[in-house]
């Protein structure tokens, strides 16, 4: 049974079905023991941070802060008008937060990659199988049917062995 599977089924297609399936196993094996390195996670809860409401909102309330303290300091500007330290901070966080988040979306990127990767091995696996399973149920098929027309040559025999016998005729 096995032979006519491998003949009917190609070669290439069953390596390819032996490398999804070891493939499959490796993965699940480096998932117990994998875990993110330091970088990935501090540039993950950095883009978590900055993408937030809470932080848009608390940068919002500091910078209003600082615009008001200054336009209405009755004491001492320490960044007067066009809040050049202010425009100076902004752009020190900016140069910092936006390859952190670069990071973070490139490490993302390369586990939708991965993903999109497992969902068509997991599409090709099925594929193959199905595959497999219709030539298995197809020489069941043709095993039973080899059968059915085995049985209906015997009863055939037996039925043309029975009408001689009837046919003969009987010495008295």
């Amino acid at each position: 049974m096995s032979e006519r599977l491998n003949t009917s089924l190609q070669m290439d297609e069953i390596h390819q079905l032996q490398r999804l399936r070891d493939h499959r196993r490796r993965q699940r094996a480096t998932k117990a023991e994998g875990r993110l390195p330091l970088g990935a996670r501090v540039s993950d809860k950095v883009a978590a941070l900055v993408g937030s409401w809470p932080f848009i909102i608390i940068q919002s309330v500091i910078l209003a802060i600082w615009i008001a303290l200054n336009v209405v300091g009755f004491i001492e500007h320490w960044d007067p008008y066009p809040f050049i330290l202010l425009n100076l901070v902004l752009s020190f966080q900016a140069a910092y937060t936006a390859p952190i988040i670069m990071m973070s979306q490139n490490r993302q990127a390369e586990i939708d990659r991965s993903a999109a990767q497992h969902d068509y091995d997991v599409n090709l696996k099925a594929e193959l199988e199905i595959e497999l399973l219709h030539q298995k149920v197809d020489l069941l098929r043709e095993r039973e049917i080899g059968r059915l027309i085995e049985t209906i040559q015997q009863l055939d025999q037996e039925l043309r062995e029975t009408r001689a016998t009837s046919t003969k005729p009987t010495a008295k």
